[in-house]
């Protein structure tokens, strides 16, 4: 294949647990570093999910491996950082992200995310796109809006410089009718509480996050 591997190659950027490496204009590497996925299988969810019509990249299956995702390299900010530029609004950005939740889960096969938040969206020319699939399964849509809800609620307790527009965007995100249940949230406070990749203040504030969002729902 000639293509694995990220010596040599260009850093574009990096996560909490992934970098990612320029193979040429139309593809990139996701490299993850912890191991705390199986990205072939990730590649294959996202080849599924790209057949169905739903907005993710599309990968060459038979280039990744186990810690190595080969896919698409997409063009345009994530959504953080088009509200950071001002190019998006914090009310806009929340309702993207219930319309990303909602479209999910009209695809056959019950496939939640458990991790779309606004630096896992990217904003291109054709629209937003997500990324990330590493921690998505088979599961009920209640925990995926749990999920996203407590992220944004962690952010609106922990994260100073953007907490004002976290709230803004758990309350976009919740302000119509969604499948946030409490069975959903109960969940989603337990695995937010398992992630080995939370700061200390993230999980000192997870029992005020969730109580954040019960006032939050519509």
């Amino acid at each position: 294949m000639g293509i694995r591997g990220s010596a040599g190659r260009r850093l574009l950027g990096s996560g909490r647990a992934s970098d990612v490496y320029e193979i040429d204009e139309a593809w990139v590497l996701r490299h993850d570093r912890e191991g705390y996925s199986d990205a072939h299988a990730e590649a294959a969810l996202m080849e599924r999910l790209h057949a169905h019509g739903y907005p993710v990249p599309r990968v060459r299956l038979a280039d990744c491996s186990r810690s190595e995702l080969v896919m698409e390299r997409l063009y345009g900010p994530t959504m953080l950082e088009a509200f950071v530029a001002g190019r998006t609004d914090a009310r806009e950005a929340g309702a993207t992200l219930a319309r990303l939740l909602r479209q999910l889960h009209a695809v056959p096969g019950r496939v939640v995310h458990l991790d779309l938040h606004p630096e896992n969206v990217m904003l291109t020319a054709d629209g937003p796109y997500v990324i990330d699939w590493a921690n998505a399964e088979e599961g009920h849509p209640g925990l995926d809006w749990g999920m996203s809800a407590m992220i944004l609620a962690q952010v609106a307790l922990a994260g100073e410089q953007f907490a004002t527009p976290a709230r803004a965007m758990l309350a976009a995100l919740l302000a119509d009718p969604s499948d946030l249940t409490e069975d959903g949230l109960t969940k989603a406070r337990r695995r937010r509480a398992a992630n080995p990749t939370m700061s200390a203040r993230e999980v000192e504030v997870l029992g005020a996050a969730e109580e954040l969002v019960r006032s939050s729902m519509a």
